[in-house]
């Protein structure tokens, strides 16, 4: 009962702890006390530990403070003698008894051990936010959001702040999709990321971080930023897990694991998951044909009906080593397979002038797909003190293979579709990082990437001859290698870290059944600059620049044709160039007992973005004429932005965030192509738009015990170059409560309820040549509404832990961006 009113009591007093420490008798001069916490096996920092300093003999504080998330603290005292406690939950205190302090005082490095018989009785754990809001990132906790039991990592990031998730299973940050998607530190090998994303379950995820700015020590790759999954790994002592089952409808089914056993030098881990999915979705395109004169010339009407279903396992199996107390191993090998059917129906409805019915065909779509992807990393650290110097290597080996298989029924004929995909990619890296004295910190290392791709895509006709303009194999090779160096240092409160990287890119893509050689490359600096002052210990400014870089990718590379509407289809582009982007963030973060607010201005300057531009081919079907997509390179996008991030936790059974975001986005360029009748014919895409998303969750504790999560987001309008794009409104909710003495929850969650999730645009497209035109309107829904119910039991295990005894990991992150 002890250990339970201490834990208690440690949540309602930590942020008071922490305001003590700026209010010293009055009268008296202030001086520092200083150290550091570390985990005493690990030698890991331990954030959130308290430091309480007391009149000798006497139980209550007159100052205190908790540790940042490298485990230092700093607080403000009269001079005098104190009884000092450092304590944090699970682990035993430590106490300096009649310490004398008369000037600035450092304590040291101050190590806890755990409290094993204290870990088996604390019911009452300090429970973090969902959203974790940081000077230089934001960092979502998965296992605090019900909302996504059951779901897929898509489902994840749809929920964390300035993310979203379109109804295809794009990624974008900040209204912008040139990003680079890390997991575990290490960028994402798979070959359609969308897709591998859905099949990757929630519960393999422990958190996402949203680095906006990155610094140089990061990849340059990804013109608006990163977004880091970090997968689950155990951290008790001894055996543990973790089960989850679950069930939905659409049909949908899941099991998973998540086991763990942990000694004194070694940590085993896996996670094993089956699931089978259902996602049924839909939506239609009305189009409007027009005479030279504005007179209409007919109309066509498309719906589309679709539904997709996979079976997919995802494994991981790794083991963490403790080779020396300051040497750490660790070696692991992701697994992934998936199977999948699809069916996509489309029905066509022609009409003359008058609207008149004049005719109807349809185009059904069955594909099958197939995809295997495994993975071995290793990382090793050596820590050389216990004050930030250390040696980090790293290691990644995959192989990915994704085939799809199609048929394509249509009036009065059929295709045949295959697209098979092989990658291979090699991923090498270390990095050193060397502290200089007090507050400063020197950083270098070196990262080599080299991927191979080979896409063989092949569309048939119903006499089983190949379609020489559509089909194509695409051999893309890639080879990256990069230097960065950065160094940090803090004078009083300003904090500043300057960095510089250098990356050699050298890639080929080739078109082999055409003879289409090309081979791009290139070498770029990469500087970085991030100042912070701190106005005080709850409010900090920041200020940061960065260079990045946007390399086209998959889909947008691909000659592969999305062939499932053969009036409206998709096509990449080979010939694409990287896009090179300026980012400069100014940003301030403000702490109070209840609330943590957390907001930035932000101007992007990228010149050759890619956009996406929709011309007619030059042919057409049964008379209409066909209509391709395909991405370019456009010429110069501006964004000037400005987003908040707020959490509120106004009683201590409901918390809030919130996140809102509005920008301009100002292009220039053209497009200029060649139409059937052999013209030149220039498109002005020039386009200024204002948009602007919003999203807050809310978490609240019920009569007994049943916890309550209701989140909502919307997404403003946005002009396009051919159009705009309207706006669109979602809602989801999710209730959960703990059984079996907290050993078990179960949880329910319906995605979407008001099944409002649409993407709705309008298209308009002008032919320059003859004066004819047509309007479009389109729907389109990649999944309606989803119900799930799941049950999850822990055995050995805390509903809600901290991450204490696992070994300090890279993370794709060699220290704290600020030093001190």
């Amino acid at each position: 009962m002890k250990q339970i009113k201490f834990a208690v009591l440690l949540v309602l007093l930590l942020t008071s702890f922490y305001n003590y420490a700026q209010q010293p008798p009055a009268g008296r001069n202030k001086v520092k006390v200083t150290g550091k916490v570390f985990e005493k096996v690990s030698k890991q920092p331990l954030e959130y530990a308290t430091i309480s300093l007391m009149a000798p003999n006497d139980t209550k504080v007159i100052a205190g403070g908790i540790t940042n998330p490298k485990g230092e603290f700093d607080i403000a005292v009269a001079p005098g003698i104190y009884d000092i406690k450092i304590e944090f939950i699970s682990f035993k205190a430590t106490e300096i008894k009649g310490k004398d302090i008369q000037s600035d005082t450092n304590l040291g490095a101050v190590n806890l051990s755990e409290d094993a018989a204290q870990l088996n009785e604390v019911v009452v754990r300090a429970e973090k936010s969902t959203v974790e809001i940081k000077l230089d990132k934001k960092v979502y906790n998965v296992g605090q959001d019900m909302m996504v039991k059951g779901g897929t990592v898509s489902d994840v990031l749809d929920n964390v702040p300035s993310v979203s998730v379109d109804t295809e299973g794009n990624v974008s940050l900040r209204g912008s999709d040139n990003i680079r998607i890390l997991i575990d530190g290490r960028p994402s090998n798979a070959i359609n990321v969308a897709e591998a994303l859905r099949q990757l379950p929630a519960d393999a995820i422990d958190k996402v971080e949203v680095i906006t700015n990155p610094s140089a020590r990061y990849d340059a790759e990804g013109g608006s930023g990163l977004i880091n999954i970090i997968l689950k790994k155990g951290k008790n002592q001894g055996l543990n897990g973790t089960f989850i089952a679950s069930t939905g409808l659409p049909e949908t089914y899941g099991l998973s694991a998540n086991l763990n056993y942990k000694t004194e030098k070694l940590n085993y881990f896996t996670t094993a998951g089956y699931n089978y999915r259902t996602s049924e979705g839909g939506g239609l395109t009305n189009t409007e044909y027009f005479n030279a004169d504005g007179t209409p010339k007919r109309y066509l009407d498309e719906d589309r009906d679709t539904k997709r279903t996979s079976d997919g396992f995802n494994g991981r199996a790794g083991l963490e080593w403790t080779v020396a107390p300051n040497t750490f191993w660790t070696n692991a090998i992701n697994y992934q397979k998936s199977t999948g059917d699809s069916r996509d129906l489309i029905n066509y409805y022609n009409y003359d002038n008058t609207h008149t019915f004049t005719g109807t065909s349809f185009r059904l779509n069955n594909g099958d797909t197939d995809s295997e992807n495994v993975e071995y990393t290793s990382n090793l650290i050596k820590n050389f003190n216990d004050k930030g110097h250390k040696l980090t290597a790293d290691l990644s080996i995959s192989r990915n293979t994704d085939d799809s298989n199609s048929i394509i029924d249509a009036s009065p004929n059929f295709n045949t579709t295959l697209n098979n995909q092989v990658q291979k990619q090699i991923q090498v890296q270390a990095d050193y990082v060397l502290p200089l004295g007090k507050g400063s910190q020197f950083e270098a290392g070196y990262k080599g990437s080299f991927g191979d791709l080979n896409n063989k895509y092949v569309i048939t006709d119903n006499e089983g001859a190949v379609d020489p303009d559509l089909s194509n194999t695409l051999e893309y090779k890639e080879n990256i290698n990069a230097l960065y160096t950065q160094y940090g240092f803090k004078i009083n409160k300003f904090s500043y870290l300057f960095g510089l990287r250098w990356e050699d890119t050298n890639i080929q893509v080739n078109l082999l059944d055409s003879n289409d050689f090309n081979t791009k490359k290139y070498n770029n600096l990469f500087p970085s600059a991030f100042i912070s002052y701190e106005i005080s210990d709850q409010s900090n400014f920041t200020a940061s620049y960065s260079k990045r870089l946007t390399r086209p990718r998959g889909r947008f590379m691909n000659p592969a044709t999305n062939y499932s509407s053969n009036i409206n289809i998709f096509q990449g582009n080979p010939d694409l160039d990287p896009s090179l982007t300026d980012k400069y963030d100014i940003g301030y973060i403000k702490r109070w007992d209840k609330l943590t607010f957390n907001t930035s201005a932000y101007f992007e300057n990228t010149k050759d973005v890619f956009s996406f531009v929709r011309t007619p081919n030059g042919t057409t079907e049964d008379g209409t004429p066909i209509i391709l997509s395909k991405p370019i390179n456009l010429g110069r996008e501006q964004k000037f932005g400005f987003e908040f991030t707020l959490n509120y936790s106004p009683f201590k059974v409901w918390r809030i965030n919130s996140n809102f975001n509005f920008y301009n986005v100002k292009t220039t360029g053209e497009n200029t192509y060649t139409d059937d009748l052999g013209n030149l014919v220039v498109q002005n895409l020039d386009n200024q738009a204002n948009t602007w998303f919003a999203r807050i969750n809310s978490k609240l504790t019920l009569p007994y015990k049943i916890d309550w999560q209701l989140s909502g987001v919307y997404n403003g309008e946005q002009k396009t170059a051919q159009g705009k794009n309207l706006g669109q409104f979602a809602m989801n909710t999710a209730f959960s409560k703990d059984v079996l003495k907290d050993k078990a929850t179960i949880a329910f969650n319906i995605s979407d309820i008001f099944n409002s999730r649409i993407m709705r645009s309008y298209t308009y497209l002008p032919n320059d040549t003859t004066g004819e035109s047509q309007n479009s309107y389109g729907e389109m829904q990649f999944r309606k509404r989803q119900f799930n119910l799941s049950f999850t039991y822990r055995f050995n295990k805390p509903k809600s832990e901290r991450d204490k005894n696992a070994a300090p990991k890279n993370e794709g992150d060699g220290g704290g961006d600020f030093p001190g």
